[in-house]
């Protein structure tokens, strides 16, 4: 069954802003397509630090790849960073035979956002990955907050703040 023929199948649900999708250290069982809504996965440290990992927006599908390939607990929490939309969908959908295209496009597509993210944060001053997110992924400073975005790009919020005024006088 292909992803828009489950969508047709499967029940929408409300999400409010702040809601968890997946707890770290629980093991995932379902994807959560995005009809609505901006989403976070995001690391807890033991001592109360975020890392953001990366965002999700509508139209795209809400897993943890890694955990998903190595059937282990999640790494990472999902949590809706804005009120939005999902279905939940089990993961076995992808090990049906009619899916192993949507399935190897997907992972090809992962494969290219994970390189170009690690090219940007390897290769990049601070202000150059900020500007990378500009570039790439305008419409995301007026849909995350800057502490998500600061986290995103490796640096402190008021690192961050500091780039925009810099930028901003220029």
């Amino acid at each position: 069954m292909q992803l828009n023929q489950q969508l047709l199948t499967s029940r929408k649900k409300s999400q409010s802003a702040g809601a968890w999708l997946l707890h770290q250290g629980e093991v995932q069982s379902h994807f959560y397509y995005l009809h609505q809504g901006v989403v976070r996965a995001v690391y807890h440290s033991d001592r109360g630090v975020e890392r953001v990992k990366e965002f999700y927006f509508p139209g795209e599908c809400c897993f943890l790849y890694l955990n998903w390939l190595t059937a282990t607990p999640a790494d990472y929490s999902l949590q809706m960073v804005t009120a939005g939309e999902t279905s939940d969908i089990p993961l076995s959908f992808f090990e049906a035979a009619e899916n192993q295209e949507f399935k190897m496009q997907l992972l090809i597509q992962q494969l290219i956002y994970k390189e170009k993210k690690e090219q940007m944060l390897l290769l990049n001053t601070p202000e150059q990955r900020y500007r990378y997110v500009q570039t790439q992924f305008p419409h995301w400073e007026s849909q995350i907050t800057q502490r998500d975005l600061a986290s995103y790009i490796g640096i402190t919020p008021v690192s961050l703040s500091r780039i925009r005024q810099r930028l901003n006088k220029s």
